[in-house]
């Protein structure tokens, strides 16, 4: 009888092992592996980022480049990539500072409740920026070159004229309104249907040299009034 109770005790103690195993298993104390599908999509992810980073480097390398068999190939490409968000004021080898300043103001127009037109005096936009800027050691680039080289690009698109001729020209237009309306808006808190801007434009004077200040060229300021261009109400 003691050999048979030794026996079965010996029994019931085997057969509880595999459950013991079973259960170590099934409670996931093992690390599982990811999905193969986010690990495909994740990779797929970080090479699309690196393609687009090269890409972008090479368009702004050939940009401010000097002209070459491949930026003349692929003009139009490279503009259309940079312009108006990258766009550059800056070239490799030749920089080209700014031998003038502008001025540019806003001014906003809109229908009374009894119907009459209002028209707003002139908000100085350059003002805002170059309090921005003074007395600030780490300027955005955003407040230094955002509306100016809005301006540049409307004069290079444009001409003196102020109609638009292509795509891009429309761009840039529809680029220079939002930025003069985000601005405005962000200042003012009455609404507007129509935007107009004004830039005055002066010569900057030539630097001195060793043998003491050049000599004052009288240029007298340039006024140029743009159409009124109408905007969602703000």
């Amino acid at each position: 009888m003691r050999a048979l109770r030794q026996q079965a005790s010996r029994t019931q103690r085997e057969g509880s092992e595999p459950q013991i195993v079973d259960r170590m298993v099934t409670d996931g104390e093992q690390p599982t592996e990811p999905p193969q599908l986010v690990q495909a999509a994740t990779g797929i992810a970080v090479a699309l980022c690196l393609m687009i980073s090269v890409v972008h480097l090479m368009a702004v390398f050939l940009h401010v480049a000097p002209s070459n068999p491949i930026s003349q190939r692929y003009d139009e490409q490279i503009d259309a990539w940079i312009n108006p968000v990258f766009e550059q004021n800056w070239k490799l080898f030749a920089p080209d500072p700014d031998a003038v300043s502008r001025q540019i103001s806003a001014r906003t127009k809109r229908t009374s409740p009894t119907g009459a037109v209002e028209v707003s005096a002139w908000f100085d936009l350059t003002a805002v920026d170059d309090s921005a800027v003074k007395h600030n050691p780490f300027p955005s680039h955003t407040t230094i070159n955002l509306l100016r080289r809005a301006w540049t690009a409307y004069l290079d698109t444009h001409g003196n004229d102020d109609q638009p001729r292509s795509q891009r020209a429309r761009m840039v237009q529809e680029y220079l309104r939002n930025i003069a309306v985000d601005r405005v808006a962000g200042y003012r808190g009455d609404p507007f249907e129509a935007i107009q801007l004004r830039v005055i434009t002066r010569a900057i004077p030539l630097p001195a040299t060793k043998d003491g200040p050049q000599p004052a060229i009288s240029i007298p300021a340039e006024t140029r009034e743009l159409p009124w261009w109408t905007v969602e109400t703000r």
